[in-house]
């Protein structure tokens, strides 16, 4: 999996996506995937901007869990075979100045939506101490 990650760290993700269908290492399925949702999760919380700028800006994989499992051996003893899983923390971005620009078109689109009435507030009416202690 680390092979992979160093791989894709710092590309466009249309390259990422392309290079990780077509490679032949195992962990390449369940990568596309956690791209495919990072995709996703950053157009939702971008609202749904435009994602051809993205780039794959950080990317590590950590240990995970480890099932241990006995396999037979010679002169019945047995081996311990250990099924490694990991972590991988993945964040994409737009680029550099792909960035600006896009923070720039957010904010003329929020300027753009119905802008907000002026809210009125209420005085709050103050008594002293003193009325309040007599009442």
């Amino acid at each position: 999996m680390r092979l992979l990650a160093d791989l894709i760290r710092g590309q466009k993700v249309d390259l990422v996506l392309a290079e990780l269908e077509h490679n032949p290492k195992h962990p390449a399925v369940p990568l596309r995937k956690l791209v495919l949702s990072a995709i996703v999760n950053w157009k939702q919380a971008n609202e749904g901007a435009d994602e051809s700028g993205l780039v794959v800006k950080t990317i590590y994989v950590d240990g995970g869990r480890t099932l241990k499992r006995m396999r037979p051996a010679p002169q019945g003893r047995g081996y311990r075979v250990r099924k490694r899983s990991n972590h991988v923390t993945l964040v994409v971005d737009v680029a550099g100045e792909d960035k600006k620009a896009a923070k720039k078109a957010k904010a003329v689109a929020k300027k753009e939506e119905a802008p907000k009435a002026p809210v009125k507030k209420k005085a709050a009416a103050k008594k002293s101490t003193k009325e309040s202690k007599k009442a």
